[in-house]
């Protein structure tokens, strides 16, 4: 089994606020489908808040980095035999979000 990163953008979801409730419950339910089929992980949403840096030598600043166009908005990590059934979440993510997900594996660590 591979884990793989489901994301979307902060500001991705362009839903007007009235369909917010219905959006969250399909989310939701894909969510709980995902947990029904032992590959949930853990997930959610980023508050919508601009982020703190912490460089290698302590310094804090605001972030993102100046280059970044977007940052994280919300996630799931699903623990999935193949990048084509995590593909199959995100589909299932995508629909339910009405938005776009990158889909990013995780790399393995053999000490956690």
């Amino acid at each position: 089994m591979s884990k793989y990163l489901i994301s979307f953008d902060d500001g991705a979801m362009t839903f007007t606020e009235e369909e917010g409730a219905a959006v969250g419950e399909a989310a939701h339910r894909v969510v709980q489908a995902a947990q029904e089929a032992g590959v949930w992980v853990f997930g959610g949403g980023v508050e919508s808040q601009q982020a703190s840096v912490v460089a290698v030598n302590g310094m804090v600043t605001d972030g993102p980095y100046p280059e970044t166009k977007a940052v994280v908005g919300g996630f799931a990590i699903v623990d999935v035999t193949s990048r084509e059934e995590a593909l199959k979440w995100a589909i299932e993510f995508a629909a339910a979000c009405r938005c776009a997900q990158e889909v990013r594996e995780i790399m393995f660590d053999p000490l956690v």
